[in-house]
């Protein structure tokens, strides 16, 4: 006589004990792989955050991670430097990096960036931008220090970091006649790095474009960098002056060409829409033998346009891969006295202005209706730039007249 000791089991097939069993077991096996995927993206956007975090404590000489978050608590004012008054004033710096040869922290590239909020409805918000050329000839305020305005980071660098930006700060509002709050520099290989990371520009020429010279200047030949001689050779000479006022060559040194060309050493470019790699976008904003400063600063005012508008469109801002990459290029290149929560709330400012806001880009020059004149040179200063009239009432009259 058999016994069945599970009377709710069946012989040919699951019973209903069995049958829940089942139903526990998915249970949970979902709740198990919903718990290791929420896991996985707490992990990720932990060190999404983290590492925003981070790479924000690092580019900013100012505040730190836990002053930001500080910031973000509710009731805590969160107002920019000129936010209230209706304008942002930032100076926005190219050199070509500490450490780098040929004047790493020299600030090549000189703007001043503008930002007009809307200030209600009907109102359009509005940005300017005014390139400085280089060459500006200025005295540091509060002294009697007398230099070219792209040397002023790299002197106050040395007495300390992050002084060649209060520096530039400093001398960009006497010479605007406008409170000139915040500072960003970025060197050569975070700009290549950053118009890498938005997938490359485009810019759009009238005209076909060409440097022949600059990317194939020759030097005085060197064992590291300048030493492939020049065919048929070149040199530099130095000339004694003699009593009688005749002079004659006390030495020459031959002329080398880098052994790394740069830009091909011809960099041109078609009419029409070109896009343009990392690499490319910078030979071009810095290309400027065969035209000269201004034009140069036109250039790099076109591809900062053109470099804005790809970083802030929904594509990029979409895409995790380049936000990532993005954060990456800022890292180790882009240097800032904006705290964290500042570079936040400019980010959403500049969001909420939509994708046109009113433009207005002007450039210092030396020309007839210009706001400069370059006065002879001397061998003291060399090639320079002064404001007309000998003051900045003209430069000042200008950026108070920017909408």
């Amino acid at each position: 006589m058999s016994m069945n000791l599970f009377p709710n089991r069946s012989r040919g097939g699951v019973g209903p004990m069995q049958g829940a069993s089942g139903t526990v077991v998915k249970k949970k096996a979902w709740v198990k792989w919903a718990l290791t995927g929420g896991a996985v993206v707490l992990v990720v956007g932990g060190a999404f955050l983290w590492k925003t975090g981070s790479v924000l404590n690092k580019i900013s000489s100012s505040g730190n991670i836990f002053s930001s978050l500080a910031k973000s608590l509710p009731g805590v004012n969160k107002t920019l430097k000129g936010e209230e008054t209706g304008r942002i004033n930032i100076a926005l710096l190219g050199m070509r990096g500490e450490h780098m040869d040929g004047g790493g922290l020299l600030a090549d590239t000189i703007m001043v960036m503008s930002i007009h909020p809307s200030k209600g409805e009907g109102d359009q918000p509005k940005v300017s931008l005014v390139s400085v050329p280089r060459d500006l000839y200025v005295t540091m305020p509060g002294t009697s220090d007398q230099m070219k305005i792209n040397a002023v980071h790299a002197l106050n660098e040395e007495k300390g970091k992050g002084q060649g930006m209060k520096g530039m700060e400093a001398i960009l509002s006497e010479v605007t006649g406008v409170p000139i709050d915040y500072a960003i520099s970025i060197s050569f290989k975070g700009f290549t790095d950053l118009v890498n990371a938005v997938g490359g520009i485009d810019v759009t020429l009238k005209e076909p474009f060409n440097e022949s010279v600059q990317f194939r200047q020759p030097h005085v030949c060197d064992p590291y960098v300048f030493n492939v001689p020049t065919s048929p050779q070149q040199f530099e000479n130095k000339y004694h002056v003699r009593q009688d006022g005749t002079r004659y060559v006390a030495k020459s040194y031959p002329l080398c060409y880098n052994k790394d060309v740069e830009c091909g050493g011809m960099f041109e470019l078609p009419a029409g829409v070109n896009h343009l790699a990392g690499d490319r976008a910078l030979c071009f904003a810095r290309a400027r033998y065969t035209s000269n400063d201004f034009e140069r600063a036109r250039r790099q005012q076109l591809v900062l346009q053109s470099l804005k508008e790809k970083a802030l469109s929904a594509g990029t801002l979409t895409d995790f891969g380049k936000v990532n990459a993005i954060i990456d290029a800022l890292g180790d290149n882009v240097r800032t006295d904006m705290e964290g929560w500042e570079l936040k709330q400019l980010f959403e400012i500049y969001q909420k202005m939509g994708n046109a806001p009113q433009l207005t880009q002007k450039v210092l020059e030396d020309s007839e209706e210009g706001l400069l004149h370059a006065p002879e040179a001397t061998k003291e200063t060399g090639y320079i730039l002064l404001p007309r009239g000998d003051n900045y009432d003209r430069i000042h009259a200008l950026f108070n007249s920017l909408p």
